[in-house]
């Protein structure tokens, strides 16, 4: 089994098509995905106990969401952390150990259903889990962008756009599974965990025994770089062990870490700010949401949950729309426009909000959050243009700890800014405007990182002998 998933065996044969590629990074990624969708499962199991409703010994969401904040701290530290044995051992290798953190992760926190114990989940989809999606994460970006020289920022647009979509398809099949698995006594939440288990592990394998490494100095067929390189753009490697220590790698940590701040404040506030903030207009009626009958709280709701769901299409698409338009303007003229548009776009919404455009505010948001997306697939190809293709996973890896930061930062400014606006007085539909300035604050920080961002001084590169040894290493031969 060891010399099956060996780097040696993942080099692919001449001839090999690179388009086949993809479609696994997409098995993988999707499967990670299903992260961003495990609130399918708080309500059913904040009655676990209860069945029809919480009962005595029953845990709390709050408790329950913990997991979630588990999934993306390991995330960025497992990446961070084995990115290095990622570009060692190959790709094939850390998707098979994702498939089996990620799927084990579903098969533990069955078990700590069944036998009520929170820390079981906490254990098995939070770290273990989160340990799977760290490499699930980060082994496909690096292996394409090796394929895709000449289209980098499509090729992790590709990737990475199956991320934002996992939830998509796991939460309706969550929801299938545990309707039909529900019964006088159950939730049904046990059984749909190892049914998912199952079906991402098949899904992970198929994807992981589907990578493959092009040879070193393979190039697509007809394909030079170009004569006049981009000073942005080198052709030589920077060794992981060097990357952190540039201020390249603190300044593209900044640019993602406010970038995704950002997003993340306004994922987690677009829905409830529809409600507060148009309240009763949203279905016909001129009445703040405070106002309104239980039914027609009801009725805005539902609206609210479409516009989640809504917001998801736009962050998928602006994955791969954005990344994609990176090959042509370059990144960093990329990242001006999501922190220059951004800026304004932000400082826009609570016009909007006065203006009582519902279609405005959705326009706005939307397009804020295909930015937020567009920062995830753009970064690793930043990474490669700046520090090569070679260590690119490893780095990116290291990267997406500003990931975990801004799940931090994100939540925090939003939830404890909008209580101290409450808690002084401010009307609920207009505290959130003050959120949004300083949210577009974060911005101009990311704007000046990125402004700061240079070509990679000559003294980091590996020498010959560096790669040459890095071959060795890698299980290459000499």
């Amino acid at each position: 089994m060891a010399g099956l998933l060996s780097r040696e065996r993942t080099v692919a044969a001449p001839g090999f098509n690179r388009w086949l590629v993809p479609p696994a990074a997409l098995a993988i990624h999707l499967s990670i995905g299903m992260a961003y969708g495990f609130s399918v499962f708080w309500l059913p199991l904040s009655r676990a106990i209860g069945i029809t409703q919480p009962a005595p010994g029953d845990w709390k969401i709050s408790t329950l969401g913990w997991m979630y904040t588990l999934f993306f701290v390991f995330l960025g530290s497992s990446a961070a952390l084995f990115g290095p044995w990622l570009e060692r051992e190959g790709p094939r290798k850390a998707g098979v150990v994702a498939a089996c953190c990620w799927s084990g992760g579903f098969f533990i926190s069955a078990l700590g259903v069944v036998v009520h114990q929170i820390w079981l989940l906490w254990l098995g989809s939070g770290v273990i889990g989160g340990c799977g999606l760290g490499l699930g994460y980060i082994s496909p970006v690096s292996t394409l962008i090796k394929w895709f020289p000449d289209k980098r920022g499509m090729a992790t647009g590709m990737a990475i756009m199956g991320f934002g979509g996992g939830a998509m398809i796991g939460s309706p099949l969550a929801d299938l599974l545990m309707r039909h698995y529900a019964t006088a006594t159950s939730v049904g939440v046990a059984p749909t965990f190892v049914t998912l288990g199952l079906v991402y592990f098949v899904a992970m394998m198929c994807g992981a025994f589907g990578y493959r490494l092009p040879p070193d100095g393979w190039r697509p067929a007809g394909w030079q770089p170009p004569a006049q390189r981009s000073a942005m753009i080198t052709a030589r490697d920077v060794h992981v062990s060097r990357a952190w220590k540039t201020p390249q790698f603190w300044l593209l940590f900044v640019v993602l870490w406010m970038n995704v701040s950002a997003g993340i404040g306004v994922i987690g506030m677009a829905s409830p700010m529809l409600q507060e903030v148009f309240g009763g207009k949203l279905i016909g009626v001129t009445a703040a949401l405070k106002d309104l009958a239980a039914d027609q709280r009801a009725q805005v709701a539902t609206i609210g949950a479409g516009f989640a769901a809504l917001i998801s299409l736009f962050n998928i698409a602006g994955r791969i729309f954005w990344a994609s338009l990176s090959d042509y303007i370059g990144r960093k003229t990329t990242y001006y426009v999501f922190f220059v548009l951004g800026f304004a776009l932000y400082c826009s919404v609570p016009f909007a909000g006065r203006l009582g455009s519902v279609p405005l505010f959705v326009a706005l948001v939307c397009l804020i959050i295909t930015m937020y997306g567009g920062g995830f697939s753009t970064i690793p190809a930043y990474i490669a243009d700046l520090f090569g293709t070679k260590f690119v996973g490893a780095i990116h890896g290291r990267i997406l700890l500003a990931w975990s930061a801004a799940g931090v930062l994100g939540p925090v400014l939003v939830n404890y800014l909008r209580e101290y606006q409450i808690a002084h007085g401010v009307p609920g539909a207009q505290a959130y405007n003050t959120t949004m300035y300083v949210l577009a604050g974060l911005l101009v920080m990311g704007f000046l990182a990125n402004f700061a961002v240079k070509p990679v001084a000559e003294g980091h590169f590996m020498t010959a002998e560096d790669l040459a040894a890095e071959r060795r290493l890698a299980h290459h031969g000499p």
